[in-house]
């Protein structure tokens, strides 16, 4: 079996810088991490792999420094990993990101099945599964929370949908997307950190691209964007009353709350 896992990194703390002009996050101006639900992803393409037999090959769109992500992915287990990095690529919002991993896909020769993460942790949209399996034309089952069963024809998986559990059956080729609870991520593994330390990451730009038409890519391919984005307003803040006892703090607390005194 031919597994694609879709990864993506993401700002690793909450101080990012913002281009004041597209509104798209400045992703070379931050520490970054694999986003913690294609942890899971990777997990049960590894778990499949080794049921079934087969290849999973790691693919990302993002900037060079993604290869540490891809490395990780190595010591985890997977055989191949490819990074789709071009600034014809920046900027992309929901349909442009998935084009673009279609595209990545295709240059791949396809797969039986594709796995995302359910979402990522700095966008939070969900989408990105859903769309590239439009963009190939294949079945999808979003937001699984389990593999009920899965043979070389076909792959049966529990959706947990809110308020309504489904069972799905998929034939390959298909995509699925995995929530946090559907498996336990593995442990890097310092062997195969050794095995693989100079095994390559592909990295392909637009000019390997099967589509050369621009419009379909970057911000010019994005039928989205931000318009603004702030800081939201303080609503509430903490206030520590200082004093000798309870009794002092308890008078404090009386005139703040009685409007005697104003913080």
């Amino acid at each position: 079996m031919k597994i694609i896992v879709c990864m993506k990194q993401v700002p690793a703390g909450n101080q990012v810088d913002i281009d004041p002009e597209t509104g798209a996050m400045k992703r070379m101006s931050s520490e970054a991490r694999t986003n913690p639900y294609d942890l899971f992803a990777l997990e049960t393409a590894l778990a499949l792999r080794e049921r079934l037999g087969g290849t999973v090959t790691v693919l990302t769109m993002g900037p060079p420094q993604a290869e540490e992500m891809m490395r990780d992915a190595y010591t985890m287990g997977a055989d191949d990993a490819v990074i789709l990095s071009d600034r014809k690529f920046a900027g992309a919002d929901v349909l442009a990101t998935s084009y673009v991993l279609s595209q990545g896909v295709r240059l791949l020769g396809g797969a039986d099945l594709i796995i995302c993460g359910r979402q990522t942790t700095d966008g939070d949209t969900a989408q990105v599964g859903p769309a590239l399996a439009e963009h190939l034309g294949i079945p999808h089952a979003a937001w699984t929370a389990e593999i009920v069963k899965a043979d070389e024809s076909a792959i049966q998986v529990r959706q947990d949908l809110g308020s309504v559990s489904q069972v799905s059956e998929l034939p390959y080729p298909c995509l699925i997307t995995v929530d946090k609870d559907s498996c336990v991520p593995r442990l890097p593994s310092y062997l195969l950190m050794k095995a693989t330390k100079d095994r390559q990451v592909r990295v392909l730009s637009f000019a390997d691209m099967p589509d050369q038409d621009l419009s379909r890519y970057g911000l010019v391919g994005s039928p989205t964007n931000v318009e603004r984005m702030f800081a939201p307003p303080e609503k509430e803040r903490q206030v520590y009353l200082e004093g000798k006892d309870g009794a002092e703090k308890a008078e404090k607390l009386f005139d703040i709350l009685t409007g005697k005194k104003i913080i």
